[in-house]
Order: structure tokens, then C-alpha cells, then sequence
């Protein structure tokens, strides 16, 4: 990273050596003037005080947030000045070849746990809170609230403590919580702290896939892929090509409709971020748990195609013209057989929410869908495959098509309304298969079956309460087994795109409507029959019922065996890889 070239960055070391001084005592200055407004915080609230005051006025709610806020501005320039002044320091550390892996987990993983805590809190506020409410009002701004700070500690910390299972019991009896507990009784607060926990996942997926489907790329074509920035495999990339977009020309075509050439981008970027609203993670791990998840997510999908046609018409250019064109007519064409294929999960389980399907898988991974029956497996692929063209992946990459048309809907684009673009689809691509994981493969339930969980506590006599939860949740459901799952179909769609070649605009449309779309109306009607035949309160057929466990173990030791198998050519890959590719094979660069 310290290697990186900055625009404002100037050649002459004396003069860089001044800008550098400046920015760092500028940025010092602005840190040193957040400690008077958090001191003036501190001592208005009081919060070393055994009993925190009933403050029924503003203070309760602005002063907390204004404190949090200037650590937070305090810190964020503190650090920036130190990442200035030790920048040489800071890029050997970052080209430890354990760095990146530490940042990555960290990262998941912290964010897994602060979406927990907000969980786990937002209970607290349920459960305990709200049952007896003793309404005030804050006389400046006229809000009402149902709990003061004096009552969230007298009920909910004093005088209390948290066991944990390896560091034992920790008091919570602090004021200061209280203080920052209390603004979580407004919906609105909560709302913003679920956001920051979903912006922050969605911000890892496309820094994180751009860098893997570059190394995707190159091992498939025997060769390494980046390899520098950030010093082990290259994993700093994205990052600094983040930097480099970001000051880039905003160039506008000047025939072009700048108002809406400035707008698309936008509109193809935000819906999939919109569709991360409804798609749960676990069964609390949700920000709106709707009844009509599905429908909700589809519908965001699908406005993504306004953005791309906006961006090929105020292109002003007959190639992203084109480009428009391709993604209206491919995207409006797989969206009817991918919405039908969803509709075969949908009825086996008997529900449209996302959460009652996934906890109808919970039984091990045999009764996930995609082996349930014939008709559910022949519908997963069907809807994976029209996926693929609903996210402009290959080998259905006909907007972009750059052996034909330049960059499609792109060519006009450059920096960061570019990236815009780029993020929006790796976004919409986790979406996709982040559906395919909850509808077909048992969302954030694992392989095994629930009652696995208890009986490895019986077997291990675990006591502890925390770490029984850990357990069942390791064992039975948890948001990683979903992350997981949805990596692995994500990393497919990498996979496909440097594996089969693009194929044309009238095969892409042949596909659809003479492949693709009867199959799926064909095993829809199936899975219909099917599912009156077996059901209790249908037509309850004996031998179909037989022939259907039968059908559901042979799918699921056939999914066992792939997925084994799999795992052994990837060791045997690995552990082979030169004499694979035999005098292609190249060495990494020295000290990567």
C-alpha cells in the first residue's frame, strides 16, 4: 500500500515532506478539538455517578450521541495522522503474509458478533422495557420516551453480571451503559445501527470479490493474478483501485443527458443493497422479517435494469445503446423462469417468508430442498442458471460484451460512477445466491439435524449456558453456515465466467424462451403433482410417499459424494498445481 501513487502526491520529496507535515498538524488540531466537547459530555452527564440523574430533558438524547460521535471523529482523524506519519511502517506491516487473513476474518466476524450484540440488545429492549412504560417527554424538542435512565440501571444493570464460558462472570453494573441503552428505545436509532451492520457486510462483497475472482482468473489461465499491492497475494488490490476510481475524470458525454447519466448508477446500485432489508442471515439476524420476502427482493432485482437502459440512453453512444438494449431483453426475459423456479420452494414449504422456509430445512441436509425431490433439484439449477443472467454474468454477458461492444452500457463511464456500477453487480450476484441458499440448500440451518446439538451436550456434559448457545448454534443454525453457503455459490458464478465462453444475443434469448422457460413450467407442474400426492391432506399415496424418500436419499448421498469429491480434486489440485499445468507453471514473485 505504501507503494501506491497518489494524484496530489507531489515528485519533489522536499515539498512532499511539507504536505506531508501539514496534513499530519492539521489533522492532530481537528482530533485535539473533539476532547473539550466529550470532557463537556462527561461531566454533564455524570456518568461515574452510582445512580445516573433522571434527566427528562435534551441532554438524555443528544448528548450520548454527541459523545459517541466525537471518539468516533476524534479517533478517525488521530488515526489518519498517525497512518501519515508512520505510512512506511504501516505498509511493511500490511505485507505480512498473515495480515490479510486476519483483516478478512476480523471483519466477517466482527461484524457477525456487533450484529449479535444489536440483536441481543434489541431483545432486552423488548422483553424487558417495554412491558412497563412510564412515558415522559423531553421538554425542548417535545419526543416522548417510554424509559429514563434512571430506570433502564435500577432494572436492567444494577446489581447484575454476565457469565461468559471461558472468562466467568463480568458485572455490568456501569452507569455508563445506560446512557448508551437508552436511545435504543426509539425505533428509529435501532433501525440505524441494523443499516450499519448490513452496509458493512455489503462493503466486504465487492472488495472482496473483485480480489477473488482475479485470482479466480488467473489460476484458471496458469498464472497468479495480482500479487502485489498489499504485499501476500496481492490482497490490497482492490483497495488501492478503489483509491485510483475514486480520482478519476468524472467525465459526462456532452451529447449525452447529464442528469440522467449521473443518476444510473445509482439507481443499479442501491436496489440490491434495498434487497438486503429482507434477506435474513438467521432467524433474528434479519432486518425486516416480512411475509413477503421474496416478493420484495425480486422487485428490487428487477429495478436494477432501469438503471442500465438510463445509463445506455444518456450515453448519447450507439454501442451502450446497444448494451441497453441487450440487458432489457435478457433481464426481462430470465426474471419469468427464475420466479418460477422459486415458486417450487415456495410450495413446498407452504410459505413465502424467507425465515419459515429456512427453518423448515432444519431436519440435516437431507431435507434440504434441493434433495427433498427431483422437481426441487431440477429447480435450483434452473433458477442458478437464470440467475446468472439476471446478474449479467457470464456466459450471459451480452450488455457489456466487450469483443463487440467496447464495454456495453459502460463505455462512457469512467471512476467511480464506473464502480458504481461494478459493486452494484457483485452485490445483486451475493443476493442471487444468498436466495438459492435460504430456498434450496436450508439457509443458516447446518448438515446436521437440530437434536445433534443436544445430544452433544449431553455427551460433553456442558453446563455453561453461553457456551450451550455456542454449541446449538455451531451445531444447529447459525449466520456463518449461510455465509458460507452463499460464498460457495457465489464462487461458482466466478468459476463459470473464466471457464465457458459468451455465447450470442440469439442463443441468449433461445435459452430462455425454448429451454429454459418450459422446463421450469414443466417441473413446476410437476413438483405440484408431486406435492399433492405425498401431502397429508392430499391425495396421500403410499407408493409415491416411498418413492419419494427413496428419490431423497439418493439425491442427498449424491450431494455428499460431490461435495467430497470436490474437496478432494481442490487437495489434489493444490497440492499438485505445477505438474498440472507442467512448464506453464510460473513462481510467485520473491517474498510473496
Amino acid at each position: 500500500m505504501a507503494s501506491i501513487t497518489l494524484p496530489w502526491v507531489q515528485r519533489d520529496t522536499e515539498k512532499l515532506s511539507n504536505y506531508r507535515e501539514r496534513a499530519i498538524r492539521l489533522l492532530a488540531i481537528i482530533a485535539l478539538a473533539h476532547i473539550p466537547i466529550i470532557l463537556g459530555a462527561w461531566l454533564l452527564l455524570d456518568p461515574l455517578s452510582t445512580k445516573p440523574a433522571d434527566l427528562q430533558d435534551w441532554k438524555v438524547l443528544l448528548v450520548p450521541p454527541l459523545c459517541l460521535g466525537s471518539i468516533g471523529g476524534m479517533l478517525l482523524f488521530a488515526g489518519a495522522a498517525f497512518a501519515i506519519y508512520a505510512y512506511e511502517l504501516i505498509g511493511r506491516v500490511l505485507s505480512a503474509p498473515w495480515v490479510a487473513f486476519v483483516i478478512f476474518i476480523g471483519a466477517i466476524f466482527g461484524i457477525v458478533i456487533g450484529v449479535w450484540l444489536h440483536a441481543e440488545i434489541l431483545m432486552t429492549v423488548q422483553r424487558d422495557w417495554m412491558p412497563a412504560k412510564e412515558t415522559s417527554v423531553i421538554p425542548v424538542v417535545g419526543i416522548e420516551y417510554d424509559h429514563t435512565v434512571q430506570s433502564i440501571y435500577q432494572n436492567n444493570l444494577a446489581g447484575k453480571s454476565v457469565d461468559f464460558p471461558l472468562i466467568g462472570a463480568i458485572s455490568i453494573d456501569t452507569p455508563i451503559l445506560a446512557y448508551l441503552m437508552f436511545p435504543l428505545q426509539f425505533p428509529l436509532i435501532r433501525d440505524l445501527v441494523g443499516v450499519g451492520g448490513i452496509i458493512g457486510f455489503i462493503s466486504l462483497i465487492p472488495g472482496f470479490g473483485i480480489w477473488w475472482e482475479r485470482k479466480v482468473a488467473g489460476r484458471i489461465q496458469s498464472r497468479m493474478g495480482p500479487m502485489r499491492a498489499g504485499g501476500w497475494h496481492g490482497w490490497a488490490q482492490s483497495a488501492a483501485d478503489g483509491i485510483k476510481l475514486a480520482f478519476k475524470e468524472d467525465y459526462v458525454p456532452p451529447g449525452g443527458d447529464g442528469l440522467l447519466f449521473r443518476l444510473a448508477p445509482y439507481i443499479t446500485f442501491i436496489p440490491p443493497i434495498c434487497a438486503f432489508i429482507a434477506l435474513p442471515f438467521a432467524t433474528a439476524w434479519v432486518f425486516r422479517d416480512l411475509d413477503v420476502a421474496l416478493i420484495f427482493i425480486l422487485a428490487m432485482l428487477g429495478i436494477e435494469v432501469m438503471g442500465v437502459i438510463l445509463a445506455g440512453w444518456a450515453s448519447n453512444n450507439k454501442w451502450s445503446v446497444y448494451g441497453a438494449m441487450r440487458e432489457a431483453c435478457q433481464m426481462v426475459s430470465y426474471e419469468i423462469p427464475m420466479g418460477m423456479a422459486l415458486l417450487i420452494p415456495v410450495m413446498t414449504a407452504g410459505s413465502l417468508s424467507l425465515t419459515g422456509i429456512a427453518e423448515a430445512q432444519s431436519g440435516g441436509f437431507w431435507t434440504w430442498f434441493v434433495f427433498v425431490n427431483p422437481w426441487c433439484f431440477l429447480a435450483f439449477f434452473l433458477y442458478y442458471v437464470a440467475s446468472l443472467a439476471s446478474c449479467k454474468r457470464a456466459p450471459f454477458d451480452l450488455p457489456e460484451s466487450e469483443s463487440e461492444l467496447v464495454a456495453g452500457f459502460l463505455t462512457e463511464y469512467s471512476g467511480f460512477r464506473w464502480s458504481m456500477f461494478f459493486f452494484g453487480e457483485y452485490v445483486a450476484m451475493y443476493v442471487v445466491c444468498g436466495l438459492a441458499a435460504i430456498l434450496f440448500l436450508g439457509g443458516w440451518m447446518s448438515p446436521f439435524p437440530a437434536s445433534s446439538a443436544e445430544w452433544f451436550i449431553a455427551q460433553a456434559n456442558i453446563e455453561n449456558g453461553m457456551l450451550q448457545t455456542l454449541v446449538k448454534s455451531l451445531l444447529a443454525a447459525n449466520p456463518i453456515w449461510f455465509i458460507l453457503k452463499a460464498t460457495f455459490l457465489f464462487f461458482v458464478q466466478l468459476w463459470i465466467r473464466w471457464t465457458l465462453p459468451r455465447i450470442r444475443i440469439d442463443q441468449v434469448l433461445y435459452a430462455c424462451v425454448q429451454v429454459l422457460l418450459p422446463a421450469t413450467m414443466v417441473v413446476l407442474l410437476c413438483n405440484t403433482v408431486w406435492t399433492l400426492g405425498v401431502s397429508e391432506n392430499g391425495l396421500n399415496l403410499g407408493w409415491l410417499i416411498a418413492l419419494d424418500g427413496i428419490i431423497n436419499k439418493i439425491l442427498a448421498a449424491a450431494g455428499l459424494l460431490t461435495l467430497l469429491g470436490i474437496v478432494g480434486i481442490a487437495a489434489y489440485g493444490y497440492r499438485n498445481n505445477k505438474k498440472l499445468v507442467g512448464w506453464l507453471a510460473v513462481d510467485q514473485l520473491p517474498g510473496k
